[in-house]
């Protein structure tokens, strides 16, 4: 069915008339009512969802007369909890965020390597003297000053002349991303190190850490991960999931300051910017009628349902009329249900006389003509025709505009994420457990009721009685020591109990079929939530092991559902509202690109960290050693075990200072230093453990701990390694 966005004059020129309601809102009302109409097959699909997972029966489940058990096996519930459970665990079982920021393979406007040069200052000093083999490989000689680097401004005309007021300074600062200053001492210089023993750093990789880590805290402080649970499981129960956000929010930071006197502290809150995500129930989002994506969305409509406190805590909120909020509350509450509501308020056993006392606010995202935006007080640019649409928020409430603003996003987007556990090709909702089950739940609860009917037959008898062998006016009740009288007939046939024959067996075995057509049906075997015998493999750990890594394979579709559709746009979202609105200094100059981890997170990472214990066993060759940057494989098999570098490893002058002391006890304690055991090191990997002796412990990569010397090796010094510590 396709809609026209373009209004029906004569039906609502009446309804502006009768209710004094606004164009613009008429025109939302519309649009609300299309996209309400659209979707009313898919709320069919969503009750007879919830009521499968709830173990009700819905409405278009009749029962005979002669069926007596009412029974609802929960099986779909099952399902659903399984499927919630398996996501859950691969995106937040490590309790980091499944999203990364990494640099791009070649970074654009930031150094990809930066190097030290601790020849440098060095050169000039009549008493400090080159290590030897260093100063034939240098493109300068002693006592010379090493020049800039161009940053690729070669010839005129090149195209890369300096922009007015710039230096090679300040354009080179840039490019380092805004280290130069804090490696300022050491004169930090774009591009990879000459020879081994300079350090060496990425500019590029530690902006994208920075910025994660930025980003992951935010999160974290508006509770996202609970947000997104809340959203995994709408998807699941009922085949899409949506998330809201991210806003701005005032922060409120409570600091506290000294008085003048210095003896008493006064309360000096601050308040800072952050940004936040909601959970928006798929029951209250009302999208355009005529997409199929987010992607494709002309328009979304977010209906809330508002208490009067609630309603009125609007005022404190940005550009929302006072005026006429006030106006509103003296006229009372609108509220009026849906159809889909009067099921769900049965469901719950919800009484009483709320809609007086409730409000509908409808939240529009979509475009209006900048005529329209204008005549509602909109600072329009004067470039922009009376007729062109501009993208806008719009907050209705009682034939009342409430709230309009221009979409403050740039670029412009509609702040909403939409996902699908399983896709729909050809519509916006997707398709969630129950509803791949359904048929295989309906059949599973004939056959229990059948079960259970034909048990109560089975195990009772039902009697045949000639009355005319019995004496008149006796009771039929049966009962034990029960005496009927008899006057006429052969003796045990004036009353003859009958006994059925017990089906049950059958129709349990068809619940079994029926049950396993559900777990092919949602790709959730049984043995997957808890359920044995299933199958002989699950007798023997490496057989549970196989069933339950291809049980892995069924989600993965799902999850990658969401790291494409929920966590990558998320992601973007929240680096674009820091590039617009964060307020503080932000590491901002690079190319990054951002990943959702939570599909790869099912393999790579245990893979990853396989991969990197066997190339710590392999560089343990001291003819290998040389070559390796020892302190760069672990910090990528901390990453790979989701731990952070920055809080577990030393750095480089802690990593000498431990190597000092151990070196001084082992000479204490009449033991010479050894290099660690492959197998252990590879065990230590393995488990989650990081080596804090042995290879790497003094970042030189030669897997052995240096004897202790008076000074520990200096920059510019064969046994100096040649890494710095990155910033946090």
């Amino acid at each position: 069915m396709e809609y026209n966005n373009s209004m029906p004059s004569e039906e609502f020129e009446k309804d502006n008339k009768e209710d004094k309601i606004e164009p613009l809102v008429a025109e939302i009302n519309y649009k609300f009512k299309a996209a309400s109409d659209k979707r009313q097959d898919d709320e069919d699909r969503w009750l007879q969802a919830y009521h499968n997972y709830r173990g009700k029966y819905y409405k278009n489940i009749q029962f005979t007369e002669r069926e007596k058990s009412r029974v609802f096996v929960k099986v779909t519930k099952t399902k659903v909890l399984a499927a919630y459970g398996q996501i859950i665990d691969v995106l937040f079982g490590t309790g980091k965020f499944p999203l990364i920021i990494q640099e791009t393979k070649i970074p654009e406007g930031i150094a990809e390597y930066a190097h030290m040069n601790p020849m440098k200052e060095k050169m000039g000093d009549e008493n400090m003297q080159p290590t030897p083999g260093i100063e034939g490989n240098m493109d300068y000689t002693p006592g010379e000053q090493m020049a800039e680097p161009n940053m690729g401004l070669g010839f005129p005309g090149d195209g890369n002349n300096l922009a007015p007021g710039a230096t090679f300074s300040s354009v080179q600062d840039n490019f380092l991303g805004g280290l130069r200053e804090k490696y300022e001492e050491a004169e930090l210089s774009e591009g990879p190190a000459k020879l081994p023993e300079f350090p060496q750093i990425k500019p590029a990789q530690i902006a994208a850490r920075q910025l994660n880590k930025l980003i992951e805290d935010q999160l974290d402080e508006s509770n996202a991960n609970v947000i997104l649970r809340n959203s995994i499981f709408e998807s699941c129960l009922l085949g899409t999931g949506i998330i809201k956000g991210p806003f701005t929010f005032n922060k409120t930071l409570h600091r506290y300051n000294m008085s003048g006197n210095g003896n008493a502290r006064e309360y000096a809150p601050e308040f800072v910017k952050v940004p936040r995500i909601e959970f928006c129930s798929v029951w209250d989002f009302y999208p355009d009628p005529n997409a199929r994506s987010m992607d494709e969305c002309e328009y979304v409509i977010h209906r809330h349902r508002l208490n009067r406190q609630q309603f009125k805590d609007l005022i404190n909120r940005p550009f929302f009329s006072k005026e006429k909020i006030e106006e509103c509350l003296q006229m009372g509450g609108n509220y009026t249900k849906q159809s889909w509501e009067t099921d769900l308020d049965l469901e719950n056993n919800t009484y009483g006389d709320i809609e007086k006392f409730r409000y509908e606010v409808l939240e529009y995202w979509g475009t209006i003509d900048a005529l329209t935006a204008r005549e509602y007080g909109l600072e329009i640019d004067s470039a922009i025709e009376d007729n062109q649409d501009i993208q806008v928020n719009v907050w209705t409430v009682r034939g009342k505009v409430i709230r309009i603003v221009e979409n403050p996003f740039k670029p412009f987007r509609i702040p909403y994420q939409a996902f699908n556990y399983e896709k729909n090709p050809y519509q916006f909702f997707g398709i969630g457990v129950p509803e791949n089950m359904d048929d295989a739940q309906s059949i599973m609860n004939g056959h229990a009721r059948m079960a259970i009917d034909n048990l109560a037959l089975a195990g009772n008898l039902v009697f045949d009685i000639d009355e005319s062998a019995l004496v008149n006016n006796q009771s039929m009740e049966v009962f034990p020591g029960k005496i009927f009288k008899r006057q006429a007939g052969v003796p045990g046939q004036a009353i003859y109990g009958i006994k059925f024959p017990n089906t049950a067996p059958e129709n349990m075995q068809m619940f079994d079929k029926f049950r396993q057509l559900a777990d092919e049906s949602t790709g959730i075997p049984s043995y997957s939530h808890g359920q044995t015998g299933v199958q002989s493999m699950t007798r023997t750990a490496s057989g549970m092991s196989m069933l339950m890594g291809a049980a892995s394979l069924n989600i993965k579709t799902v999850i990658k559902n969401i790291d494409d559709s929920l966590i990558k746009p998320l992601g973007e979202s929240m680096f674009q509202w820091n590039m617009q609105f964060y307020e503080g200094e932000l590491p901002i100059i690079g190319d990054f690109e951002i990943k959702a981890t939570g599909s790869s997170s099912l393999m790579r990472k245990e893979v990853r960290s396989q991969r990197l214990t066997m190339f710590l066993q392999t560089i343990q060759n001291p003819q290998i050693a040389p070559f390796v940057r020892i302190s760069e494989v672990i910090k990528e098999l901390a990453y790979s075990l989701d731990l952070d570098p920055d809080e577990i490893l030393n750095s480089k002058d802690e990593a000498e200072i431990h190597a000092k002391i151990i070196g001084y006890q082992n000479v204490n304690q009449g033991t010479s230093p050894q290099a660690p055991d492959p197998n252990q090191l590879a065990a230590m990997a393995a488990s989650g453990g990081v080596p804090q002796q042995g290879a790497g412990a003094d970042n030189t990569g030669n897997g052995e701990i240096p004897q202790p010397t008076d000074n520990p090796p200096m920059p510019g010094q064969m046994e100096f390694s040649g890494e710095v510590e990155e910033p946090a």
